[in-house]
């Protein structure tokens, strides 16, 4: 059995019993934390035992809300690299730069760690149907989890969502609509039609357990660094799940006696200007975030105008010391283009713009030469065909090749 106790609002403090589904707190609407006995996971749960075990995100499963093994839904999520990345650091004046690549997991993105888990938990809960907006790689998550548990997924998207994500739902069989809206747009659909189309809401945040998977980013990363947490992370934050997920990761692992030493990283929200809610109501020192009106980004995943859980993020930010950065939506294309060719990593746009932020910290004097900086590369670059600008030079065989110029063509 796992060691989950019960379920509690994140705003009111409201608790739930745990082991059967639940959407957000009844009171007052906001976000659910998932709790467990962490003295009884202390007591269960050792490093030795954990270092015997499959690399995969289920190796945690004492801080997982799955009772058994049974029941886990999944594709085979495998841990991330943590990759050293020199030639990028050498660009910043650092010494210890790192990206954990999560383009590596199943539909190429970060989403396949919280989908898995909510799955996972919604079909032991016997629940049939799911639905959710999405602003890309979330929906090809959902539907590819959905077709493996042998559930029915249906999934709202912004219309001007990158191609593949459209494509990936379509082909994993999941009932897939582009609307000419937002996300929030499409979230507003899925609340609309729950009644009448009897489905459970996925959104983010607006169910308790992805954000228990997105966890596991935070325990592996623990685990790599051998217990002691780096510096900065930077994280692409659109709905912030992942964010809060780390977050609570390091807050279980402190309290179970595994981290050495009390540091915590400072967490760097990055935000592309397009799109900066977040960032808005850090620079207005507000808790509470307002929607970002006509929001436009080519980082799909950032492009959340109002997230449920905004207090949240921002709470996690300041018990972090961190900040929330803006950068130049104009910027990303270039940033992208560095991390990929400097690096030969996947670079996201999501993930560009927390090189954008970066650059802006290092230039502040806030981020010192020998600090450890990790960055997270939350998708593949390869879902994201749309926001590639690059095109080849032509070679025509018709005519003999002329290397020097072919040589200027491709510097």
């Amino acid at each position: 059995m796992s060691a989950l106790t019960h379920l509690e609002c994140a705003l009111c403090g409201k608790h739930y019993p745990a082991r059967q589904p639940w959407n957000l707190c009844v009171d007052c609407g906001r976000p659910l934390w998932v709790r467990y006995d962490l003295k009884e996971v202390a007591r269960q749960f050792t490093k030795p035992e954990l270092s015997q075990r499959p690399a995969t995100m289920w190796r945690y499963r004492e801080l997982l809300p799955v009772d058994a093994h049974t029941d886990i839904v999944s594709l085979g999520e495998t841990m991330t690299p943590l990759l050293e990345a020199p030639r990028l650091a050498a660009q910043f004046g650092l010494s210890n730069l790192f990206i954990k690549d999560e383009s590596r997991l199943p539909t190429g993105s970060f989403k396949a760690r919280g989908m898995a888990l909510a799955v996972t938990m919604a079909k032991s809960f016997g629940l049939s149907t799911l639905a959710a907006p999405t602003a890309g790689n979330a929906g090809g998550a959902l539907a590819a989890y959905a077709a493996r548990a042998g559930l029915q997924a249906w999934i709202f998207m912004p219309e001007d969502s990158p191609a593949i994500n459209q494509k990936e739902c379509a082909l994993a069989g999941a009932r897939a609509f582009a609307v000419n809206g937002l996300i929030d747009d499409c979230g507003r659909l899925v609340r609309e039609g729950a009644s009448a189309m009897g489905w459970f809401d996925f959104s983010t945040l607006k169910e308790p357990y992805r954000i228990e998977g997105k966890k596991t980013m935070g325990l592996e990363l623990a685990e790599q660094c051998d217990w002691v947490l780096p510096d900065w992370i930077f994280y692409p934050t659109g709905g912030g799940t992942g964010l809060l997920g780390m977050w609570k990761a390091f807050e279980e692992l402190a309290a179970i006696g595994w981290l050495r030493g009390s540091k915590r990283p400072r967490i760097v929200a990055c935000q592309s200007d397009g799109c900066a809610p977040i960032v808005r109501a850090w620079d207005a020192g507000e808790r509470f975030a307002k929607r970002f009106e006509n929001a436009r980004t080519i980082a799909s995943g950032l492009r959340v105008p109002q997230a449920v859980g905004d207090f949240m993020i921002l709470d996690a930010l300041r018990a972090s010391d961190g900040v929330a950065v803006a950068v130049a939506e104009s910027e990303i294309p270039g940033w992208m283009s560095l991390g990929n060719s400097e690096e030969g990593i996947a670079v996201c746009p999501e993930t560009a713009v927390c090189l954008g932020a970066l650059h802006r910290l290092v230039g502040q004097g806030r981020i010192g030469r020998e600090d450890r900086v990790v960055i997270f590369n939350t998708g593949a670059v390869h879902k994201y065909p749309e926001a590639i600008g690059a095109t080849l030079p032509r070679i025509d065989l018709r005519e003999p090749v002329d290397w020097e110029k072919l040589a200027r063509r491709g510097a």
